[in-house]
C-alpha cells in the first residue's frame, strides 16, 4: 500500500500494543494536498469523544490551487471506525500510560486510510535497549558476511 505520511517518532517513542485501520473524513482540498503528499503527523493523537474518534495535531498543509474555501490545516478529523472497534480503543485508551496515535496515512481501493496503533510510552532505558539489538543484529550480519564472502564453494 502507497504511504502517503508516516508517523517516524512512533516506533521510537512507544511500544506499539495493537494497530487498527480506520477511515478518516477528509474535504476535498484535503485530499488533493494529501495526494501531493504535503503534510505532517508526528505529533498528532487520537481521543474516543462520546462513542467517536477523534485525530488531533495531524497537519495537512493547505492545497496549493485551492480557492478561498481551503481546509484549514491543524482541523479537528473524524476518524471512522465500527462501534466494537471505538469500544475496544475505548478500553485500551482508558489505561493509564498507554496512547492513540496515528502510524501512518495509506491509500486503499482510492481512499485515504489512517494506520491508528496504541501504544505504551518508551522510557529512556527502553530507547538504549533497542539500539542496542539494532546494533547487535547489524554486527551479527556484518560478521557473518565476511565469513562467508572469504570462502569458496564446494567444487570450485
Amino acid at each position: 500500500m502507497p504511504e502517503i505520511l508516516t508517523n517516524s517518532k512512533a516506533r521510537r517513542d512507544y511500544h506499539i500494543l495493537e494497530t487498527f485501520e480506520a477511515g478518516i473524513v477528509l474535504r476535498g482540498t484535503e485530499v488533493k494536498a494529501l495526494r501531493a503528499g504535503v503534510g505532517q503527523i508526528s505529533d498528532s493523537f487520537a481521543r474516543v469523544e462520546d462513542d467517536q474518534v477523534f485525530l488531533y495535531n495531524a497537519h495537512i498543509d493547505e492545497y496549493t490551487h485551492g480557492n478561498r474555501q481551503n481546509h484549514d490545516p491543524k482541523a479537528v478529523r473524524k476518524l471512522l471506525l465500527h462501534k466494537s472497534e471505538i469500544r475496544k480503543l475505548f478500553g485500551l485508551a482508558a489505561v493509564k500510560g498507554n496512547a492513540l496515535f496515528p502510524l501512518s496515512f495509506y491509500w486503499k481501493n482510492g481512499k485515504v486510510k489512517v494506520s491508528l496503533a496504541v501504544g505504551k510510552g518508551k522510557v529512556e532505558f527502553d530507547k538504549r535497549e533497542t539500539i542496542k539489538q539494532r546494533e547487535s543484529a547489524r554486527d551479527l550480519r556484518r560478521a557473518t558476511m565476511h565469513r562467508f564472502k572469504g570462502k569458496q564453494a564446494p567444487g570450485h
